[in-house]
């Protein structure tokens, strides 16, 4: 008997009339196929993964694949930290002195802390709070704190509100104490965020201390209200 598999000119007639079934491919091209495609799929999409299903399926990996995906895992990992630090902050946070040295002195690698001394029914105090809240939305990065001085320090002097200190991995690296270091009430948010910047608490994107603009403008219109030489001496004439 012949062949039915065999692949004569009288079997593809008989395919053709559908006496005989279509001929079979060979399991071994099936089985080829078969894997080509699981083996793609994993190097293909593992960029789409998360960490968790990276670690879960590297054992799938050859060795051609483990340098690309050390790389995109510490570039998944490098994003996940700095979201997770945006995530922390953004506000200010109030502190007892019993969260201090948790706040503060241990912060963290690499977390800059600004604390503010206050007591509420000072005005001052009242407007560097709200200058913290914007500076804390616009840095978030950096760790915003405030507390009640004597709360915070006991029997700390009001004459020394508002006070600022600024740390950075457990040690102080600036302070501003007391209303003149301030300027009064006529502070702006500018102004303490160029001061925090000095500090290296921020990394601000201005140009110039704007302390030094409002400060070149009013020495510029006191000399314009100044008499000048020549209207002094036609004063005396007269």
């Amino acid at each position: 008997m012949q062949d039915p598999n065999a692949d004569t000119e009288w079997n593809d007639i008989l395919r053709k009339k559908g006496i005989l079934p279509p001929k079979e491919a060979p399991k071994e091209d099936d089985e080829t196929e078969e894997r080509v495609p699981e083996r793609r799929s994993v190097v293909k999409t593992y960029e789409d993964m998360t960490l968790e299903e990276l670690e879960e399926n590297e054992d799938e990996f050859n060795e051609e694949d483990e340098a690309a995906i050390e790389m995109y895992r510490q570039k998944r990992l490098a994003e996940w930290r700095a979201n997770e630090l945006k995530k922390a902050f953004g506000e200010v946070k109030e502190i007892s002195g019993q969260d201090y040295v948790q706040e503060v002195n241990k912060a963290g690698d690499g977390i800059w802390v600004v604390l503010h001394l206050y007591k509420p029914g000072i005005p001052l105090c009242t407007l560097i709070n709200q200058h913290l809240s914007a500076l804390a939305r616009k840095f978030p990065q950096t760790k915003f704190l405030k507390s009640i001085s004597t709360t915070c320090i006991p029997n700390y002097p009001d004459r020394n509100l508002p006070t600022i200190f600024v740390y950075s991995e457990g040690e102080m690296k600036a302070q501003f104490i007391g209303p003149l270091v301030f300027g009064g009430m006529n502070l702006k948010v500018e102004e303490l965020e160029w001061r925090l910047a000095e500090s290296g608490a921020v990394k601000t994107d201005l140009e110039e201390n704007p302390k030094k603009q409002i400060e070149d403008k009013l020495l510029s219109s006191i000399r314009c209200s100044l008499p000048t030489r020549k209207d002094s001496e036609s004063e005396d004439e007269d």
